[in-house]
């Protein structure tokens, strides 16, 4: 989700751009796995699985921040239901792509549901105290911990995340616990507004290589769509072609 048109703040973009930068890394280094460049197993090993985290957590934090930044001062409802159909649409088109390209590890439930579900859950969090958005935080961060069980089990649940048993997947982000980033994203765009550093923000412009470098962040889905197939039709030409 992003903040609306004409009240765009380039500190937010720049750091989808960051985001995005570091998961075609993650996704690069996956792909020369696959075809055999890097040693098997190199992304699931060391700190490259916390890395993976953090690409995730990043998105989600910054849809809930983008999200009170759009809606804070009130709900834009049709603003609001264009993008989260946009969004929305992408995950369904990820999820029937990945279906038939990737089989059993086929993308069920991942980081554009992810963003979408937080999203819409989001708008009850908006007008709620601070204290307790983050204390729901905390409890959607915990709840894997201490509530899986075999009842969840059901492919019916495996959007929730308390199953005790995960599909392979090539992607995935359950509500929980990853509706904590988006919930700490609104926040944590509160309490700036509480000291009135968006105003600040909003009036900071980046020149030359900091403002090019927006751009990525003001298309981040568009880039999150076609960045993998990019990337995996490179890999597979450089193996092919140049070997």
């Amino acid at each position: 989700m992003s903040q609306s048109p004409q009240n765009r703040i380039a500190a937010i973009d720049l750091a989808r751009t960051v985001a995005l930068a570091c998961m075609v890394v993650f996704h690069l280094t996956f792909d020369l796995m696959l075809f055999g460049h890097v040693p098997p197993g190199t992304v699931f090993a060391g700190p490259w699985p916390w890395f993976a985290r953090g690409i995730a957590s990043s998105f989600l934090f910054l849809a809930g921040v983008s999200l009170w930044l759009a809606h804070g001062q009130g709900i834009r409802w049709p603003a609001f239901w264009r993008r989260f159909a946009t969004v929305s649409g992408a995950a369904v088109l990820v999820t029937v792509a990945t279906f038939y390209g990737m089989g059993e590890q086929f993308i069920r439930w991942g980081i554009l549901h992810a963003i979408a579900a937080g999203s819409l859950i989001g708008l009850a969090f908006l007008r709620l105290p601070t204290i307790l958005t983050i204390a729901v935080a905390a409890a959607a961060f915990a709840a894997p911990h201490y509530l899986r069980a075999p009842m969840f089990d059901g492919v019916e649940w495996i959007w929730l995340g308390l199953s005790t048993t995960i599909p392979p997947m090539m992607d995935y982000e359950p509500l929980l616990p990853w509706l904590c980033p988006v919930l700490l994203g609104i926040a944590f765009a509160r309490l700036l507004e509480r000291v009135g550093w968006w105003d600040g923000l909003r009036l900071w412009q980046p020149m030359g290589l900091g403002r090019a470098l927006t751009w990525p962040g003001r298309h981040s889905l568009a880039i999150y769509l076609i960045h993998q197939p990019m990337l995996f039709g490179a890999v597979w030409a450089y193996t092919v072609l140049g070997t």
